[in-house]
């Protein structure tokens, strides 16, 4: 049994203070982005935000703020280097981004999350004669039609209670992480490329291509650490 007053508990409650530190600046620094980003440089206007920008904000800052949940407890949890490395660099870019987007919503006079339920911005869109519905056009691989018909209670790609409980728990982190993180990624996915395809601000659109470009390399590499460990995806949700 470790002492939690020796040096392994003391090494234990560093690393936590500098993985809240880390997470504390990231969501700080997101946040003056956020607000710079809403600033024109060349006196050009940026079009107001529309449903898609507000509600790609709202619901991807709580898709992320469970990655970046999820990423904390195996840095903390997990002695594998590889696996440290990605749950970091998750932890974060997410946070950093939910800091952005939620200085966004605060600039627009939004509330940080919909009391509606999630995903109800991503309705029928009529692009060039040709009709889009939720999405479905991107080719992501399912859960893409499925909430064209008005707001959901849960996103697809999102942990259950009793996954993040057993996460905290069990003796196979790393695995678990992994398998819990592609499916995140995976279903986050095709809220991301519809905001990049349909939303009004040039700043969001922006940071939803960046988000898919960084999670389609994440989700590879994810899928690369896992076979590596004997484990294998998790049906999508």
């Amino acid at each position: 049994m470790e002492d939690s007053g020796g040096f392994g508990g003391q090494l234990r409650r560093q690393r936590t203070a500098l993985v809240v530190l880390g997470a504390v600046g990231a969501i700080l620094l997101g946040f003056a982005i956020g607000v710079l980003a809403r600033i024109p440089l060349d006196g050009a206007k940026e079009p107001d935000p529309g449903t898609v920008d507000v509600g790609f904000t709202q619901d991807m800052s709580a898709h992320h703020a469970q990655a970046v949940e999820m990423a904390g407890v195996a840095l903390l949890r997990s002695s594998d280097t590889e696996v440290r490395r990605l749950a970091y660099d998750i932890m974060t870019t997410q946070q950093a981004q939910v800091g952005r987007m939620q200085g966004w919503l605060q600039l627009w006079g939004k509330p940080a999350q919909s009391i509606d339920g999630y995903m109800g911005w991503m309705t029928d869109t009529r692009e060039n004669g040709h009709d889009h519905v939720g999405g479905a056009d991107h080719g992501s691989g399912g859960g893409a039609d499925h909430h064209a018909n008005g707001p959901v209670a849960t996103m697809p790609g999102m942990a259950s209670a009793e996954d993040l409980a057993t996460l905290r728990q069990t003796p196979d982190v790393d695995r678990l992480f992994l398998q819990l993180m592609l499916r995140h990624h995976q279903g986050g996915l095709p809220m991301i490329e519809y905001a990049a395809q349909h939303a009004e601000t040039t700043a969001v659109r922006t940071l939803a291509t960046t988000m898919a470009a960084t999670q389609t390399n994440e989700s590879q590499l994810i899928t690369t650490l896992l076979t590596a460990r004997g484990g294998t995806p998790l049906p999508t949700n």
